[in-house]
């Protein structure tokens, strides 16, 4: 209802300004407007919206709230498009203005939704007049960047990359549906003083490995990093010679270049493996693509005399953040040594996202998906890049931070053995079950299925439920990873939700075409649980909006599993299919707007439906 929701802003902003025009005249010069405080109704009983306005006015009006409200509310009486739109309001408490839409606006926006691809969510921009993908002039509009999953080259995916892989995608489509131009950067680690001490091991080792493809697999590769790894803190000659060898990368020595290059292609190869089966779309940009742009940091902090040198290190010294000792702690721009590390390739990345093109993104808002350890880093860059001047006066820089991914005992999700839980084999195992779970329904119904059947739905259930078990969680917070949880046919969960599409888009296919042939004049609604699937159905454009905004898809979701247990009570206690003749194609198409509204908030959140399960 979020157009709705615009229209009775401006009808209340305007009946505040008739009844108050000094004080309008006031907030005006001060650049401000009156506002009326427009919010949902906290309650069903209270209507569909409450205008708070009145109560911040009684102090500078030195008039009682009530007084206030009435005002208003007289003016709003002379409002002929607000009578339209509402029914009388009502003052409640100490000046609360509480406001119901007509019931034939509510059944007019119901029938603009069906069958339109949108379910009536705009796109970015339209709401206030404006287009989702132009800005003023026919300039097309800012890209967003949407930097998550960044695993590392010559290492596995693993359980730690679920979550900014899964948050991140989810992000992007709404950002997308919304009609924001998205790039989704993938900034994997395939630069540094690890591929120094790779390529130094595998030369003893497994030389072969750095002339010819796929020489060693992954696997292999992974059990040298991390002998090389060992080596490189035991061994100090190791050490030296690593180091040797990044520089030789660095200066674009051809053999240290080709052997990176190859480790590089096969670490791709195996991640988009992953990616193809949770169908996440990313375009790589790692650490080495900002390589060049390194020194330009450093110029750029040394010309606004932000960079200071402490023991033989370039800094920039924090602005509010001060360690034990009550000192200012340090950005490490550049090392002591000469060399860079992740906070320089950072601040270069944000430099290149905001800069216009053709050197840089021309981005104005940017989002980084990384885990809540990450927080001290990213605000500590994000400031220096914030003060060196390089995010524009409209731009914005967030972190999406994310908790652990926790075993039954509440610790880091680890293997039996003790080792981290490869990605790969966590949906092999997901896929697995939910095969299981299907054999098992299927025996238990005495239905037969062919194979393809079987193993489309277990994919399609197995890898929804590992998705939606994450993005159900508010995503600052710690969860406990349950296969049995997240395969459940009940409760907030992915299966609950692909079954109720399944069952509600069958109710409305029993119905013929009755659904297709309704408008506004035709929708007939009587009933209190038909009035209750109406509203909540109309919420969906606002949630979208809310998860744009906040960057929480746990809203959506639970917006999702809400809609289903209001169409439960709805389907369980007014007749549908043997409803009398006028009320069947409204009430058929309610079920019908449920069925599409699932399937577009699960794709939303990356989760295709299905026909059968």
């Amino acid at each position: 209802m979020l157009r709705l929701a615009q229209a009775l802003d401006s009808q209340l902003c305007a009946a505040m300004e008739r009844a108050f025009p000094q004080a309008a005249a006031e907030a005006r010069a001060d650049g401000r407007r009156l506002d009326p405080q427009l919010a949902a109704a906290s309650k069903p009983e209270f209507g569909d919206f409450q205008a708070n306005g009145a109560l911040p006015l009684a102090k500078p009006l030195k008039q009682p709230p009530r007084a206030i409200a009435t005002a208003i509310v007289n003016e709003l009486a002379a409002d002929s498009a607000f009578a339209e739109l509402c029914l009388e309001p009502q003052i409640a408490g100490p000046g609360f203005i509480n406001l119901t839409l007509r019931p034939e606006r509510l059944a007019a926006e119901v029938a603009a939704r069906l069958g339109e691809p949108r379910l009536g969510v705009p796109a970015a921009g339209e709401v206030s007049g404006g287009q989702g993908d132009t800005q003023g002039g026919g300039t097309p509009a800012a890209p967003v960047v949407v930097d998550f999953s960044s695993p590392n080259i010559a290492k596995e995916m693993h359980v730690g990359h679920l979550r900014s892989t899964i948050i991140g995608d989810c992000l992007a489509r709404v950002l997308e549906f919304r009609g924001h131009p998205v790039l989704r950067l993938n900034h994997v680690g395939d630069w540094g003083t690890q591929f120094g001490m790779l390529i130094t091991h595998l030369k003893q080792v497994a030389p072969e490995a750095l002339i010819t493809a796929d020489a060693v697999d992954l696997g292999d590769l992974v059990a040298f990093y991390r002998q090389a790894k060992q080596r490189f803190d035991d061994d100090p000659v190791f050490q030296a010679t690593s180091r040797e060898e990044v520089v030789k990368l660095q200066g674009g020595d051809p053999v240290s270049l080709k052997a990176w290059g190859l480790l590089c292609d096969q670490s791709r190869r195996e991640f988009q493996k992953i990616y193809d089966r949770l169908d996440i779309r990313l375009s790589e940009r790692g650490e080495s693509f900002y390589n060049p742009y390194l020194e330009a940091v450093v110029t750029d902090l040394e010309a606004t005399g932000l960079l200071v040198t402490d023991d033989g290190a370039g800094c920039v010294f924090l602005e509010g953040v001060s360690g034990k000792d009550g000192k200012a702690l340090p950005v490490i721009v550049r090392k002591s040594d000469g060399g860079f590390n992740y906070a320089t390739t950072d601040l270069a990345a944000i430099r290149y996202r905001f800069a216009e093109p053709p050197t840089g993104d021309g981005a104005r808002r940017v989002i980084y998906v990384t885990d809540a350890g990450q927080a001290s880093h990213f605000a500590g860059v994000f400031q220096v890049a914030r003060r060196a001047g390089w995010i524009p006066t409209d731009g914005r820089l967030e972190h999406v931070p994310f908790g652990l991914v926790q075993g039954d005992d509440g610790k880091k999700l680890k293997t039996r053995a003790g080792d981290t839980v490869r990605l790969r084999d966590l949906l092999d195992e997901a896929v697995e079950r939910a095969g299981a779970d299907l054999r098992r329904r299927l025996e238990e119904e005495e239905r037969h299925e062919e194979e393809s059947f079987i193993a489309h739905v277990a994919t399609t259930v197995g890898l929804a439920a590992v998705k939606y078990a994450d993005l159900s969680q508010n995503r600052t917070t710690n969860y406990q990873f349950s296969f049995d949880r997240m395969l459940a046919l009940q409760g907030n969960t992915a299966p609950y939700l692909l079954y109720a599409v399944v069952r509600i888009a069958g109710i409305a296919r029993k119905g013929g075409d009755l659904a297709s042939k309704v408008d506004a004049s035709t929708l007939q609604f009587s009933e209190p649980q038909e009035w209750a699937l109406v509203r909540e159905l109309l919420k969906f454009d606002a949630v979208v909006a809310e998860v744009e905004q906040e960057l929480l898809p746990n809203r959506l979701c639970s917006y999702l599993f809400e809609l289903s247990q209001v169409f439960n009570r709805f389907y369980d206690q007014v007749p549908v299919l043997k409803a009398e003749e006028g009320a069947r194609p409204g009430r058929l198409a309610l079920c019908r707007l449920t069925a599409d509204t699932l399937r577009l908030g699960l794709g939303l959140l990356g989760i295709p439906t299905l026909e059968r399960m």
